[in-house]
């Protein structure tokens, strides 16, 4: 008996052990042929696995109070995936082309040959690139071209429109590295019947999807363009040149868009999203047994600017409105600009050009914005210079006072014509006989303050302006002015001294007066400019990267002298130039007038303030073109201080402002 038990015992042992083996065969053959069936079906036959990219949206452009700028709207493209290209590609390309045609909508053509026969080379169409890609000899003519494009991609059986109509997709496919990694954008954004008509299709269309895509809008299509920017396709020069971009080399597909100006350009790295990947496993034939998104796209980050929609808006809305109203009363006025900077960081606040233009319709009128005598298309607020006139004269007094050359109190004396020089006797706008720094800067008094140029020099005068950031790049993201500063060799008297203490033979761009005012009225502190606030995830809810206030120069400034100019900037609005236009403000705001001086021309229009007085925290400059005098443009000044201070406005979202950032 015990023999017995222990042989059944060994017996059962040993099956189990059989049974154990037998599961995990079968378990592995199960993984082998079913769940991994077609994964080593590839690997047994020597195939290879390959990935195509799955595009990421685009981050979006916030104000400073995360409200919307520039975000994506779903549309659609017609893809050619050559994973899915069976037989037939010339036909289906073909079809494509003649459904477009019916709708009259477009689709990529880069052959630099015309549409329509006598074929020429196009003007601005890369030959060169052409006959490389064809080895063709300089010399070539266009119909050469055809011919080696014909037997190159197998026309000889089309007619010899449909030959360059196919030929222009094939050759763009070409040069767009085309392949199961790279998809073809055949057309972009197409309507939605056609979107229909291309999927009702999709047996005949061998390799053809039409993808959703994200494609970049803008809310208010004319709201700060010249800082926004635009987004395009990859030019030739900057797909592979090492000159360009080079964005092949940084991982872009040649269909990408990309920011080409503005913040949609220098905050690139920041709003591009992280592609995804799509993988197909292929058999030895090339045909596709499965495919898995292997990794997910990730949407871009959203950029949040410094810029306040409302007051932009207000900014731009009244400028038009101010102009025109010039203009019908007869003035030579023809273009404005406006700047806003918060005082106590540098963070733009609005930057507003007029004329300006409409992104929606800007393509369509782009050759006549570029003849427009009146230069839309240029930003006036970043990168006009003027001569800036009397709103100079805070920096002149406080060179002055600084270097010990007037005292606080002291009074002089206005005769109208300043006669230190017997070559050079510029007369005061009025005759202010015995009047001081308070009063001089109120009425703004040209004799007070040539006689105080004659006294600090152009030398000492100059590195004042330096200090206070005129004819200095701000530093801001999108390209600015440097402005025009004439370099003096000396502190020596003349002509050119008392005329830079009024603001002449030196230009300077809105921006900066705007910082210059700010740097005054913070008691000396000269910040960077800035549009950056900060980058944040979609909902707002995490912060990227801050952008840290950076403090690039400080003025010292005597606090008595600070206070004697402030309070001559306050007299300018109580009861000085600026009275008409702010006297009745509900707000204490300091501020002074220029007008400048234009050869053959009248006059530019300046205006400069900074509020409340006791605690500022904006800074605002207008120049009015050809305004005529200081006052012209302080319907601007108000109407951008009222909707800064007392609008609601539709501030949701994080609902606070730009603050300094540790």
């Amino acid at each position: 008996m015990p023999f017995k038990r222990k042989k059944q015992i060994h017996l059962t042992v040993i099956s189990i052990l059989l049974i154990t083996v037998l599961l995990l065969y079968t378990a592995r053959i199960y993984s082998l042929q079913i769940l991994n069936a077609e994964k080593y079906s590839v690997a047994a036959k020597g195939s290879t696995v390959l990935t195509a990219v799955l595009k990421a949206p685009r981050g979006e452009i916030l104000d400073r109070y995360g409200r919307q700028i520039a975000i994506n709207r779903d549309g659609y493209n017609i893809v050619f995936n050559k994973a899915y290209i069976k037989d037939g590609l010339n036909d289906v390309i073909l079809s494509l082309i003649n459904l477009l045609k019916t709708q009259n909508a477009e689709w990529v053509d880069e052959l630099p040959l015309e549409q329509t026969a006598p074929y020429s080379f196009k003007a601005d169409g890369d030959k060169e690139k052409l006959l490389k890609i064809l080895e063709l000899a300089h010399y070539a003519t266009p119909e050469n071209c055809l011919d080696r494009m014909v037997e190159k991609y197998s026309l000889e059986n089309y007619s010899a429109d449909e030959q360059r109509l196919i030929a222009g997709v094939r050759y763009s496919m070409e040069i767009s590295d085309f392949s199961i990694s790279y998809p073809y954008t055949f057309a972009e954004d197409v309507s939605t019947d056609i979107m229909r008509k291309v999927s009702e299709s999709n047996f005949f269309l061998s390799g053809v999807t039409v993808d959703v895509v994200p494609f970049r809008e803008y809310v208010d299509t004319s709201l700060a363009v010249n800082i926004i920017g635009t987004v395009g396709p990859i030019f030739k020069e900057d797909w592979d040149d090492p000159n360009g971009e080079n964005y092949k080399k940084r991982g872009y597909s040649y269909n990408d868009k990309v920011g080409k100006s503005g913040i949609e350009y220098q905050a690139e790295k920041y709003l591009k999203g992280t592609d995804g990947e799509i993988t197909y496993y292929l058999d030895a034939n090339g045909n596709i047994l499965s495919s898995e998104i292997t990794k997910k796209p990730i949407s871009g980050k959203s950029v949040m600017l410094t810029l306040d929609k409302s007051v932009q808006r207000a900014a731009q809305n009244s400028l038009e409105t101010t102009i025109n109203n010039l203009k019908s009363q007869g003035s030579s006025v023809v273009a404005g600009s406006a700047v806003a900077v918060d005082i106590n960081n540098g963070g733009i606040i609005c930057a507003a050009n007029y004329p300006t233009y409409d992104l929606a319709t800007m393509s369509k009128e782009y050759e006549n914005l570029l003849k427009d005598p009146a230069a839309p298309l240029t930003n006036r607020a970043f990168q006009g210079v003027y001569p800036i006139g009397s709103t100079i004269k805070p920096i002149v007094a406080i060179a002055a006072m600084q270097n010990s050359k007037y005292n606080i109190g002291e009074s002089i004396y206005c005769s109208h014509t300043y006669r230190a020089f017997g070559d050079y006797q510029p007369s005061c706008m009025g005759t202010h006989r015995s009047i001081n720094l308070k009063r001089a800067l109120a009425v703004s008094c040209n004799y007070f303050f040539f006689e105080l140029g004659y006294r600090v020099g152009a030398l000492t005068l100059t590195d004042y302006f330096k200090q206070f950031g005129l004819g200095v790049k701000t530093g801001v993201e999108v390209d600015d002015g440097g402005g025009i500063l004439v370099e003096p060799k000396s502190n020596g008297v003349g002509g050119d001294t008392l005329q830079i203490s009024i603001g002449q033979m030196n230009a300077f761009t809105p921006l900066q007066v705007a910082n210059y005012v700010a740097t005054l009225s913070n008691g000396g502190t000269r910040y960077k400019a800035t549009l950056l606030n900060k980058v944040v995830s979609y909902d707002l809810s995490e912060t990227y990267v801050k952008n840290n206030t950076q403090v690039l120069n400080k003025v010292q400034i005597d606090d008595a002298y600070l206070s004697a100019v402030k309070e001559g900037m306050l007299s300018v609005t109580v009861d000085g130039t600026g009275q008409a236009a702010l006297g009745d403000y509900p707000i204490k705001i300091g501020g002074k007038t220029g007008t400048s001086q234009v050869e053959g021309k009248a006059d530019h229009s300046i205006f400069m303030v900074f509020a409340p007085f006791e605690n500022p925290e904006i800074a605002i400059s207008v120049v009015l073109e050809h305004g005529s005098s200081g006052f012209s443009a302080g319907s601007v000044i108000r109407d951008i201080l009222n909707e800064y201070f007392f609008s609601s406005g539709n501030k949701t979202a994080t609902d606070a402002p730009f603050t300094v950032l540790d």
